[in-house]
């Protein structure tokens, strides 16, 4: 515990408690506690907070550490800069927003936040396990906001008025040294184009693959149906489920599927957690330059690993094959609209063409912005920084469905924002996913999600957005509903 007296004057202190084997970052710990006494009205506002120097020395922390909590509380409106570096309490108390709310549920409170994808919070709902969301309450809005100042204070003129599809060659940069640096691509900046998002890219492709000639795409089964799914059959190209095995899609499968494209998530299977092989990629990587055909990668979560090694970008293995697709949304959040397409040469004009008649190109400001982030190496700290939080997540699921129901078999728990587990054959998937309902707790099966309908019934558990306690709530309640499954 550190007791630090504030420059307002001696009567005034700065009581904050740190846990340092509580496995939640120190910096987030300071933020927690001051945006906790503001919010009770423990502090007044225009008090002044200590120096970050003076409060990093009582806490025995690294100044870096204060300076983080403070930008932070800055970004949410808690906390103002003053001119000669004095930090004070805002005048006025900043609005319950999502954001602000959220990162005190996030470790505090047992309640489950809706956003995003997945089955939304019903009046009788008490935790949430939908799919394909992102933190945003941890959203770095101080770095984020830095950037935004240097683009706006430096960019030229020129870059404001209208640009070509592909978007600005800042963000080409960037993003290509960091994916070739990361990810283990091939991308040069030339075959980058940048769009809102993965639903917009895919979209994109889809129209481009169809004006090249292509009659039929490859899907995973299972695999998500609101994008690729839906965008295909509207397009009118036939859609063909390859079946997935623990290890990803089943290859063999693919040879006989007479498709012209395949959609893949080789280093995280969409949902089932698989990781494609070394051999099963060099095959899909054969069927491609035999057919002619495009493999698209979707790298959607490939960032958050935990009990393994980093799996590398197919793209990387045959760039005039392989379409790379990756965002923002599962890293940053969701709202940003940030996707970026690396694309095989003979495909970048007319992608580039289909993106200016859809918007006429994604914002600069943003892109800008992004550009200085990575540049910055803002992304690879805020990477840093969200993995043990998700981590100690997962292994709360974990721990709790050892605990409350050892007999579901998780799969796809080494990276990720979600865990798929098995039910044993006696449970009828959708009777568990109806009681859980009853019971308070929304989960998704993986039966909605197959193409061919058929296959073992498994849950779906998002955790992303989840603080320990709603975890652990929410796996006792799958529990009692469970066992009013199985009562005769």
């Amino acid at each position: 515990m550190g007791r630090v007296r504030t420059n307002s004057g001696p009567a005034d202190e700065l009581l904050i408690k740190l846990d340092r084997d509580a496995g939640v970052p120190l910096h987030r710990q300071i933020e927690t506690s001051i945006r906790a006494r503001i919010r009770a009205g423990l502090m007044r506002a225009g008090a002044s907070l200590p120096p970050t120097r003076t409060l990093a020395t009582g806490l025995g922390v690294s100044r870096g550490v204060v300076v983080e909590a403070y930008q932070q509380l800055v970004a949410e409106g808690y906390l103002v800069s003053r001119s000669g570096g004095y930090t004070q309490v805002a005048a006025s108390m900043p609005p319950a927003s999502a954001a602000s709310a959220a990162s005190t549920a996030s470790t505090t409170q047992p309640a489950a936040r809706s956003a995003g994808l997945g089955a939304g919070l019903g009046a009788g709902c008490r935790v949430d396990f939908g799919y394909g969301r992102t933190d945003v309450s941890q959203f770095p809005r101080a770095a984020w906001l830095r950037s935004v100042r240097t683009v706006l204070t430096t960019t030229p003129n020129d870059r404001f008025a209208y640009l070509d599809g592909r978007g600005v060659p800042e963000l080409h940069e960037t993003l290509c040294d960091y994916l070739n640096r990361v990810r283990g691509t091939a991308a040069v900046p030339g075959n980058m184009v940048i769009c809102s998002g993965y639903g917009q890219g895919i979209s994109l492709l889809i129209q481009v693959l169809v004006q090249h000639g292509a009659r039929r795409i490859a899907l995973e089964d299972p695999s998500s149906n609101d994008d690729a799914r839906v965008l295909a059959g509207a397009a009118g190209l036939d859609v063909v489920g390859i079946p997935v095995g623990p290890d990803g899609v089943q290859v063999d499968a693919l040879h006989r599927a007479d498709a012209d494209a395949v959609v893949l998530t080789p280093s995280h299977q969409w949902p089932t957690g698989g990781v494609l092989s070394a051999a099963a990629r060099a095959e899909v990587i054969r069927w491609a330059e035999r057919r002619g055909a495009i493999v698209v990668e979707d790298d959607y979560d490939a960032e958050y690993r935990y009990d393994r090694s980093p799996v590398g970008a197919m793209q990387g293995l045959a760039p005039d094959h392989v379409v790379y697709c990756g965002t923002a949304s599962k890293t940053l959040a969701p709202g940003l609209r940030l996707g970026w397409l690396v694309l095989p040469p003979h495909l970048v004009a007319d992608v580039a063409a289909a993106k200016v008649l859809a918007d006429r190109g994604s914002p600069v400001i943003d892109q800008l912005t992004f550009a200085d982030f990575l540049a910055r190496g803002e992304f690879d700290r805020h990477l840093r920084r969200m993995r043990p939080v998700y981590r100690r997540r997962r292994d709360a699921l974990l721990g709790a469905l050892r605990t409350h129901l050892p007999d579901l078999e998780p799969a796809g728990i080494a990276a990720g924002q979600h865990v798929v587990a098995w039910l044993p054959p006696e449970l009828d998937e959708a009777a568990v996913v109806t009681a859980a309902a009853r019971h308070g707790l929304a989960i998704h099966g993986v039966g909605p999600y197959r193409i061919a309908g058929t296959g073992p019934g498994g849950l779906i558990f998002g955790y992303a957005t989840l603080g320990e306690a709603a975890i652990a709530e929410g796996v006792a309640l799958l529990a009692t509903a469970i066992r009013d499954v199985r009562a005769p």
